[in-house]
Formats: C-alpha cells, structure tokens, sequence
C-alpha cells in the first residue's frame, strides 16, 4: 500500500486541512443523500412525508430523479465518482 503525505505550511491553512481530512465524509454524506433519492425513485416512497410511509407525488418522482441526475453530473465535472 503507498503512502499520501499532505503537508500544510501554516495554521492558516487549518480549513484547507479539515478538507483534505474530512474527504471522505463528505463522499459519505452524499452516499447517503443519492440513496434517499434513490428510495423515492425506485420504490415510490416519499422523503417529505413524516412517516415516509406514502406513496411519492409524481412531481416528488421527477425531483428525486432530476436531483440525482445533477448530483452526479456535478461531481464528474470534479472527476469523483459516487460509487
């Protein structure tokens, strides 16, 4: 396995090293929101309802559908992949 160095110059760069070392919380994070859109896609729940226990709205459908498909578009423009 190889080894990643990060060196950091200054404590004014403590932002820039909580990004370095939060990375993969982030791709977590957005993991985790892909697979509630993915819930209202493909199985018709709805996230907005209290109990989750409704069917999706069509238009709840569509947002969910078109919110993954950006989400994705926007992290290949960063060249990340989500899966």
């Amino acid at each position: 396995m190889g080894k990643v160095i990060l060196e950091f110059d200054s404590i004014e760069e403590q932002d820039d090293i909580q990004s370095a070392l939060n990375g993969y919380k982030w791709k977590l994070a957005m993991w985790d929101l892909d697979q509630l859109l993915r819930s209202t896609e493909k199985y018709d729940k709805s996230l907005v309802k209290p109990h989750g226990s409704e069917i999706a709205t069509e238009i709840e459908y569509q947002i969910a559908e078109r919110l993954r498909s950006e989400i994705r578009e926007i992290l290949s423009g960063y060249g990340l992949i989500l899966d």
